[in-house]
């Protein structure tokens, strides 16, 4: 079946990264690909990280010990190789890994006493961006307090920003986070799910712009391949915007999908060809290829191919 239309225009193949019989995914949270052309997919059941070639064959699973809070996932290229970091909810953590699941460094709740110190288990990172040039790391407390963190390469806390409410400056489930590398310089892309917008901060955590109102329901986050920024909505579409944020087109869209009976968990056979309930994660490989991950309870993995 077809998607889109002109240059975005896609296949949906529902077939990609099934998984062998006996085995399952938990709900679906992040997908990134390394060097070599294998993805990941980070998901909440005993394998939480899944590896495929480029044809969708598996190749390894590992992560039992974050199966439970499963949730973001990003990859990056740095001096010493390439790298995982595993934003993981229940365990309150992130943790920086090799590509074969070895651990790095991990943190915890961050020593921001303001905000922590009644309970430490109110950090639940949902995911992290990288600038590696500048050895920042950015960690966004999706569903804890709306705050983005900022460590260093090694794992040590520098500063916060954000906070809860809905002004300038200001977030309410921040829960995607990216580094946006469009422009002359570097911004931080935070997906503000609970005020459905996008919102840019430069890398001292500054606040510089507000986008996305009218566009975004629930951005989960968002994903730049050359000046487009593709964006998993979880209610139920995946949109694409232009090099100046302005819309593109919505991929796949259920209307009103989000309303259906037990979502996000619908009835397989509610679950149509063609169209999205959940989307929580994408990846956008070198050729254009658009791969989904939806947040439900069994998992759902989409790799649309660019015609």
């Amino acid at each position: 079946m077809q998607i889109g239309s002109g240059s975005h225009t896609y296949e949906w193949d529902e077939q990609w990264g099934t998984l062998p019989p006996g085995r399952s995914y938990g709900y679906t949270h992040g997908v990134v690909e390394d060097a070599a052309g294998r993805v990941y997919i980070h998901n909440a059941s005993k394998n939480s990280v899944c590896v495929f070639d480029k044809d969708g064959n598996l190749l390894s699973t590992w992560g039992n010990a974050y199966a439970a809070g499963a949730h973001g996932l990003h990859l990056t290229r740095e001096k010493e190789g390439e790298f995982l970091y595993l934003s993981t909810t229940n365990q309150r953590m992130v943790v920086k890994l090799t590509l074969e699941g070895k651990v790095v460094w991990a943190v915890t709740t961050p020593p921001q006493s303001d905000v922590y110190e009644s309970d430490w288990r109110l950090f639940q990172p949902t995911e992290t961006a990288v600038a590696v040039k500048e050895g920042l790391v950015f960690v966004a407390d999706g569903y804890g307090q709306p705050y983005v963190h900022v460590y260093d390469l090694k794992g040590n806390y520098k500063k916060s920003f954000g906070g809860p409410g809905n002004g300038k400056g200001q977030l309410s489930n921040c829960h995607g986070i990216m580094i946006d590398r469009r422009g002359k310089e570097p911004f931080v892309l935070v997906s503000d799910r609970g005020n459905s917008r996008l919102q840019y901060f430069d890398l001292d955590g500054k606040a510089v712009k507000i986008t996305g109102e009218g566009i975004v329901m629930k951005p989960c986050t968002t994903i730049q391949h050359g000046d487009e920024i593709y964006i998993p909505d979880l209610h139920s579409r995946v949109t694409i915007l232009d090099k100046n944020d302005k819309l593109v087109c919505h991929l796949g869209e259920t209307f009103e999908g989000w309303k259906m009976e037990g979502w996000p968990n619908i009835k397989h056979e509610w679950r149509r060809v063609g169209y999205f309930t959940s989307p929580h994660g994408l990846h956008v490989d070198p050729h254009g290829n658009i791969y989904v991950v939806e947040w439900i309870n069994d998992g759902r993995v989409t790799r649309l191919n660019r015609m």
